[in-house]
């Protein structure tokens, strides 16, 4: 076995271990990848039910503050994820103290998954049943009961679904952060995989990729099927 690797995988071998070899960029694409979605996700999540509830059929419509909330979600969700990096620079630099690496990437990562979540949480929780919504105002509940006992709760699969598209959407964000200097499996197969036509390398670093991924979307579908149940 060992000889088979070492045959059609020579260079995976010689790069696997090291600074600049693969058990490091597996941490720096799982670095990026998590700390990234527990800061966008809670700022996403806070930025779709303020779109939710802000909407002219919310719970709390606010005509102007919905307009400018929206037009800002869409803006950023339009910027291509590479330009979002180089224009943010001195933005990331202030805020972390660096521009490259995976930590450099943290901030351009954040604020380019959080509008995107941003959006799937609103869609996901404009489906709650409206019945549910109004039997609850009706009770007198507040709007922070509503938001927390009917619309989180109500939604909550839904919700993960979109968690799950979400980290997937990070994930290969996070490869093209790599790309360009952030560090991580990206890194592994631009830099050193095609860059030095190693394909086995670039090849290896993508199979990486495709199996995070795959366990992203298997926790995600066992989690709602528990939950519909």
């Amino acid at each position: 076995m060992e000889h088979l690797i070492q045959q059609w995988l020579p260079n995976v071998v010689t790069n696997w271990s090291g600074d600049n070899g693969f058990e490091i960029a597996i941490y720096q694409t799982l670095y990026m990848t998590f700390v990234s979605a527990a800061f966008a996700g809670i700022l996403g999540l806070i930025l779709g039910i303020a779109l939710l509830v802000t909407d002219s059929k919310g719970i709390l419509p606010h005509k102007k503050f919905y307009y400018v909330l929206d037009k800002l979600v869409n803006l950023f969700r339009s910027i291509p994820f590479v330009v979002l990096l180089a224009v943010i620079g001195p933005f990331t630099k202030l805020i972390v103290g660096q521009t490259i690496g995976p930590t450099g990437a943290l901030v351009p990562l954040i604020l380019g998954t959080a509008p995107f979540f941003a959006r799937q949480v609103q869609l996901a929780l404009v489906e709650v049943d409206p019945g549910v919504v109004e039997a609850a105002q009706a009770m007198g509940l507040s709007p922070w009961k509503i938001i927390v006992h009917v619309y989180l709760k109500e939604g909550l699969p839904e919700l993960i679904r979109s968690a799950t598209l979400t980290l997937i959407s990070l994930i290969g964000l996070t490869a093209m952060a790599g790309a360009v200097g952030g560090g991580g499996l990206g890194n592994m197969a631009i830099a050193v995989g095609y860059q030095r036509f190693e394909n086995d390398v670039t090849i290896v670093s993508m199979i990486l990729i495709l199996i995070l991924v795959f366990i992203v979307q298997g926790i995600g579908d066992f989690v709602v099927k528990k939950l519909q149940h």
